[in-house]
Formats: C-alpha cells, sequence, structure tokens
C-alpha cells in the first residue's frame, strides 16, 4: 500500500495534478478605485447578475478544489462588508480580509504577507476578472504545480501592431507568439515572494505579477483561458458579463434537465 501511494504521487506530480502538499492560497485583489468605471459604488461591489461582481470570481475560488485559503485585499471602507458578503454567498475558503496599499504591487504583496504559513503556490486574481471558472483556476494551478509558475492567458488573434513614440506602425508582431495576460497568474509561495521583495528593493513596478517574476528570470507557463476570461473596466463590459452569466445558467439548467 505504502509503495502505491508513492506511484501514485509521483503521477501526481508528473501531470501537476493537486495535491494535499500543493496547499495553494489565493489572493483576491479587491482593493482598486475604480476610476474608469465611475458610480457610486466601487467596481468589485457593483451588481452583476443578482451579485456583486467580486462575489463572483469569489465562488469560482470557492469551487475550485485547488484552492485551500482565500485572502481578500480590500479597501479599507469596503473590508467590513466582506464577513456578510461570505456569509450570504457560503464562502468558507476566506481566511482573512486585509486593506490594501497605494497600488496594486502594494496590495498584493500585504495579500502575500498574509497566506498561511502551509502555503506552497499562491494564486493571485483580480476581484473583476469574474468570468472566470472553477476549471480555469484549476488548469493554471496544475501548470504551476508541475512548472512553478504559470498564468491565465489568450493567444491573441488580431494583428498587433507595433507603435514608434509618434503613433506610427514601426513593426508587426507574429501573432503566434502574443498572448494576453490575465488572472489567476500561479507561483510557488516561495518564488513569488523572492521576486516580489526583489522588485521592492530595486524600485522595479510591474503591470501584473508575472512581470515580478520575470524580472528574476523565471520562466512563466502560459495556459489558454480564452476570450471570456475578461477583466471588468468600463460599463460597457458589463453586458458583456452579463450575457455570458446568464447563458452559462441556462446551459447549467439545461443539463439538469
Amino acid at each position: 500500500m505504502c509503495m502505491l501511494k508513492k506511484i501514485a504521487g509521483v503521477f501526481r506530480a508528473i501531470s501537476g495534478s493537486p495535491h494535499p502538499k500543493n496547499f495553494t492560497s489565493a489572493v483576491i485583489a479587491a482593493a482598486g478605485s475604480s476610476v474608469r468605471f465611475g458610480g457610486e459604488l466601487t467596481k468589485q461591489m457593483t451588481e452583476l447578475c443578482g451579485a456583486p461582481i467580486v462575489v463572483h470570481t469569489l465562488l469560482a475560488h470557492q469551487k475550485c478544489d485547488c484552492i485551500h485559503e482565500i485572502i481578500i485585499v480590500a479597501k479599507k471602507e469596503e473590508v467590513g462588508e466582506y464577513e456578510r458578503l461570505c456569509e450570504e454567498y457560503g464562502i468558507t475558503k476566506v481566511s482573512a480580509v486585509i486593506t490594501g496599499g497605494f497600488t496594486r504591487q502594494d496590495s498584493v504583496l500585504k495579500g502575500l504577507d498574509a497566506v498561511s504559513k502551509k502555503s506552497k503556490f499562491i494564486a493571485i486574481s483580480d476581484a473583476a476578472r469574474c468570468l472566470i471558472t472553477p476549471h480555469q483556476i484549476e488548469l493554471v494551478c496544475r501548470a504551476a504545480y508541475k512548472y512553478s509558475a504559470a498564468t491565465a492567458a489568450h493567444n491573441s488573434t488580431d494583428t498587433v501592431k507595433i507603435a514608434d513614440s509618434k503613433g506610427f506602425i514601426e513593426s508587426t508582431a507574429d501573432r503566434k507568439t502574443v498572448w494576453l495576460a490575465q488572472t489567476p497568474q500561479v507561483f510557488k509561495t516561495k518564488l513569488y515572494r523572492a521576486a516580489a521583495y526583489t522588485a521592492l528593493k530595486k524600485g522595479f513596478d510591474g503591470t501584473d505579477d508575472n512581470m515580478l517574476v520575470e524580472n528574476i528570470n523565471h520562466p512563466i507557463r502560459l495556459v489558454e483561458c480564452g476570450t471570456q476570461n475578461i477583466k471588468i473596466t468600463t460599463r460597457d463590459d458589463m453586458v458583456f458579463a452579463e450575457a455570458l452569466l446568464k447563458k452559462r445558467e441556462i446551459e447549467r439548467l439545461e443539463d439538469e434537465i
């Protein structure tokens, strides 16, 4: 029996499968000011199909077997609201809700400092990327378990032009090699901690968490997560998100018949 367990462990390691030793902490970045979104409520608290945008994101992580705990990094004035939301929607994996920093990078670093001592991997997600599915989160986690670093992304289907400083086309990128980064972005916790504190020491600012890991020259596996995994940025994005969530609900009900 002991030998069988060892063999099973080897196969899990090869396939990048979830394993109790791969304790994965999700950090949800929800401290943004939502300037481009506008409105009285912040983007993450705006209702989408009957629930706040951030709730859809949290539920996807709650339902993913790879995620063991969730840390929410929130705006100071919204910290207290999460206890109510977690109780209302049955989100039981949240282990901490903390106040964010001045920038997203600062906020994620605070989230990193709040993860469990058992954490082996950290999965960083934008609160406003609310169309992510549990299956997609699992795919990215599995890749990270195998390669130490992986990110949700989409291979560009558009022709990408590189512009010069005056706004004229300088060159055309090979779209086979052009990917649009999404979240979650999943890393070994020790790896991301080294990357985050190296960036802090050097004053390096990244537009996503991949850039911090790239900065210390570690390869990151790209995982295709399609065009639906959008980030809600403007009011126009809500139209697409609502239509897609309604479509998913219809498909779910049809499957139950």
